[in-house]
């Protein structure tokens, strides 16, 4: 398949397919007009294994390798829409790459991006999709993402795809004030997803919902 037909998919990666995810994830709850566009707009079977691309518009996770999966199509949006929900995000730090379409799509949304993978082939491969899209406001670094990035800290928004046992604060400190972070938390069985609020007062916790993401790991891979 040719550049240009890759990237607009055939069959079951068409940009009809598409249209059918965005109106499942409209009446699923997701509200947000530039969430919906951006989920349509990013070709989602570009970031899995060719022989699963007839699955990517499915709402399911799928794996990357690695012992890593791309979350599904929902929760890619639903943590989007909650990140922009207060209003604009110009500095966003991502925490797991992973195959790149979290990033991609976050891309259409804020004006920078800042994402931190530990698995460097997932990092490698994630910058050259990138670079097939021609999204030039995400910058990537290869390292433990529960350290953050704090070079360009403070960031207006701050979403983590992994979920750690108890929420990092080096992640919390690199929030700027006002800024949120949404992030699952707790062992693989009895995972939340939270959103914190940096306040002049300290941090706000709520609690959105429980949900099922891969673990956070420490170090390099």
């Amino acid at each position: 398949m040719g550049g240009e037909q890759a990237l607009q998919g055939i069959g079951l990666t068409s940009p009809r397919t598409r249209e059918r995810l965005v109106s499942r994830l409209r009446a699923a709850g997701i509200r947000n007009p530039d969430v919906l566009e951006a989920i349509r707009t990013v070709p989602r079977h570009l970031f899995v294994d060719e022989a699963l691309a007839g699955r990517a518009y499915e709402e399911s996770a799928l794996p990357i390798g690695h012992g890593q999966t791309i979350s599904q199509p929902y929760m890619v949006a639903r943590m989007s829409e909650l990140l922009l929900e207060r209003g604009p995000v110009y500095a966003l730090l991502e925490v797991g790459t992973g195959s790149g379409y979290q990033a991609a799509v976050l891309a259409h949304l804020v004006r920078r991006v800042y994402t931190v993978e530990r698995v460097g082939a997932l990092h490698e491969n994630a910058r050259e999709r990138m670079r097939h899209l021609k999204l030039r406001n995400v910058r990537f670094r290869h390292a433990d993402g529960a350290q953050g990035w704090p070079e360009y800290a403070p960031f207006d928004g701050i979403l983590v795809t992994a979920a750690p046992a108890s929420v990092p604060k080096g992640l919390t400190s690199q929030l700027a004030p006002g800024g949120q972070m949404v992030i699952p938390v707790g062992r693989r069985n009895d995972q939340m997803l939270v959103r914190i609020t940096r306040t002049a007062q300290g941090y706000v916790h709520e609690d959105l919902e429980q949900v099922t993401f891969v673990p956070l790991l420490g170090g390099l891979g």
